[in-house]
């Protein structure tokens, strides 16, 4: 009955294995991979399949924490503004225009930035688990949302090195929405906080030189 009982449960825990999608540092590898002298948003969004809003919201983040040339933030922060405002509104499915899903890199561009992302992605994966999660069902994709989108205006903002911080506090938060990660969820909460400490800062200060500038002129 014991060794009755236990293939039961082998066969139970292997289910659930096979159900569970496969990390996105894998799936990010599989695109890179795919023959072809392009990849698009539209490409990025239709491997990711049912995988939703977090899912978006961290790759988007993640093309914002690779050096770009200046001016990139704008456009690459975009697509985050469209994700972020749609989890916040309660969307059940993630829409992006066409003109954002028809946007493309090339594939040696995104391969050289996934060779950046996925290896730190991987030591994320190995960390990260189901864990203090403080929401109830889709409550936190609107939270998520909410915060998400905060961040992903100031990504937007033409501010010297700027984006990095916001970016990186919203890949934070789409990974832990994905994994159901409260402790990921607050570190992420804490990178925001500094983000948007820096970006007061630093627009303080260039108000208050435009300001003195003025004075000065005038």
């Amino acid at each position: 009955m014991g060794d009755q009982q236990s293939s039961f449960d082998e066969v139970a825990i292997a289910g659930v294995a096979q159900r569970r999608p496969a990390r996105l540092s894998r799936l990010f590898m599989r695109i890179a991979r795919r023959p072809g002298e392009r990849v698009s948003v539209r490409c990025i969004h239709d491997a990711l399949g049912e995988r939703g809003f977090a899912a978006l919201l961290v790759v988007f983040a993640a093309f914002n924490l690779i050096p770009m040339p200046p001016g990139a933030s704008t456009f690459l922060g975009l697509p985050m503004v469209v994700v972020a405002a749609q989890m916040m509104c309660g969307s059940r499915r993630a829409w992006l225009p066409a003109f954002v899903m028809d946007r493309s890199i090339s594939a040696d561009q995104f391969r050289s930035a996934m060779g950046w992302v996925v290896p730190r992605l991987i030591r994320l994966e190995r960390i990260i688990r189901p864990r203090y999660w403080p929401f109830w069902r889709r409550q936190g994709d609107c939270v998520i949302g909410f915060l998400a989108f905060v961040m992903a205006v100031v990504v937007t903002l033409p501010i010297p090195l700027g984006n990095w911080l916001p970016a990186f506090s919203t890949a934070l938060m789409g990974l832990s929405l994905v994994e159901r990660d409260g402790l990921l969820f607050a570190v992420g909460g804490l990178v925001g906080v500094a983000a948007l400490t820096v970006t007061a800062v630093v627009v303080g200060s260039v108000g208050a030189a435009t300001y003195a500038a003025l004075g000065w002129l005038f």
